[in-house]
C-alpha cells in the first residue's frame, strides 16, 4: 500500500475543488446574465425600450386588458378582450357589473335585474325601470309604481340592451371598448424615463421602464419574450394597475341574437 505525503493529499483534493469552482462561476456568470435568450429589449435605453413596447401595441391586432382605473368618476374594474373593430368583456363600478359587446358600431349593455333598480341615478334622470315602466298609470300609487319597476327590471335581467349612438352615454361606454383609444391612454410614461428591475409577469420575463421620479410618471413592464409587448402599466399617483396579454390572440365577435336584445329606441334607460 502506498502512503500519500500530505503535500501529495492537499493537492489531489485541490485539484477536483478547483474544476467545481470554475465550474459554479461558469454557471453563475450565466445565470446573472439576465438577457440570456430575450428578445435583446433588456439591452436598450429607456427610452427606447418605452417605444418598442408601444410600437408593438400599436400593431398588435388584439389584446385583453383587465385590472382596475381608478379617475375622478370613481374606481373601475376592467376584464376586456379587445380588438380593432370591436370587443367584449365586463366593467365593475362600485358594486355594480355589466357586459360590454361591441360588433362594429352596434354597442350592447348586459346586466342583472339589480343593476336596473339601481337608485343612485341623477336626480334629472329618469331610472332604467321608471323609464321601462312609463306606461303606468300617473295615479297609481308609490307601492304600484315600485312593483312595476321591479317587473320592468326583470324583464331586463341579462337582456342585451343596445346602447343608441345618440344617447349620451354611448361615448363613455363605447370607449372601455375601443382598443386604440385605451391603449393610447393606458401605455405612454410622463416625465423623464428610467430602467427599472428584471421580473416575471404571469411567467413572461419582463423589463421594467418608470417615468418621472420614483414611477410617479407611470410604470411599464415590457416583454422579454418574443415580442416586446406591455405585460403590465401602473398608473402614476395610485390611479390603476392593468395587465396586459392574449396579444394578437383573435376572438369571435357576434352581435346577440334577437331573443336576447332589447332596443330602447333613442335613449338609453338612467342608473
Amino acid at each position: 500500500m502506498t502512503v500519500l505525503r500530505p503535500s501529495s493529499r492537499i493537492r489531489r483534493a485541490a485539484l477536483p475543488l478547483a474544476l467545481c469552482a470554475g465550474l459554479m462561476t461558469a454557471l453563475t456568470a450565466c445565470a446573472s446574465d439576465p438577457d440570456e435568450g430575450t428578445n435583446g429589449v433588456g439591452k436598450l435605453d429607456a427610452a427606447s425600450i418605452e417605444q418598442k413596447a408601444q410600437t408593438a401595441a400599436d400593431a398588435a391586432k388584439a389584446v385583453r386588458l383587465s385590472g382596475t382605473l381608478v379617475s375622478k368618476g370613481g374606481t373601475y374594474k376592467l376584464n376586456m378582450r379587445l380588438k380593432q373593430d370591436g370587443a367584449s368583456g365586463s366593467v365593475t363600478i362600485k358594486n355594480s357589473t355589466f357586459e360590454l359587446l361591441r360588433v362594429g358600431d352596434a354597442l350592447y349593455l348586459k346586466a342583472d335585474a339589480a343593476f336596473w333598480e339601481h337608485e343612485d341615478a341623477p336626480t334629472d334622470q329618469p331610472s332604467a325601470a321608471a323609464s321601462a315602466s312609463a306606461s303606468s298609470d300617473s295615479g297609481a300609487d308609490s307601492s304600484a309604481g315600485s312593483d312595476a319597476g321591479s317587473e320592468a327590471a326583470d324583464k331586463l335581467d341579462d337582456m342585451y340592451v343596445k346602447v343608441p349612438q345618440d344617447d349620451p352615454s354611448y361615448k363613455q361606454l363605447r370607449g372601455f371598448t375601443d382598443m386604440d383609444l385605451l391603449l393610447d391612454g393606458l401605455i405612454g410614461l410622463h416625465g423623464d424615463v428610467a430602467k427599472g428591475e428584471y421580473d416575471k409577469i404571469g411567467g413572461v420575463r419582463t423589463i421594467n421602464v418608470k417615468g418621472g421620479a420614483d414611477g410617479e410618471g407611470g410604470s411599464l413592464d415590457v416583454s422579454l419574450d418574443g415580442t416586446p409587448f406591455p405585460v403590465r402599466f401602473a398608473r402614476g399617483g395610485g390611479a390603476g394597475v392593468v395587465v396586459l396579454s392574449e396579444w394578437d390572440k383573435d376572438f369571435p365577435l357576434a352581435e346577440p341574437a334577437k331573443g336576447q336584445t332589447l332596443d330602447y329606441g333613442k335613449q338609453l334607460p338612467r342608473t
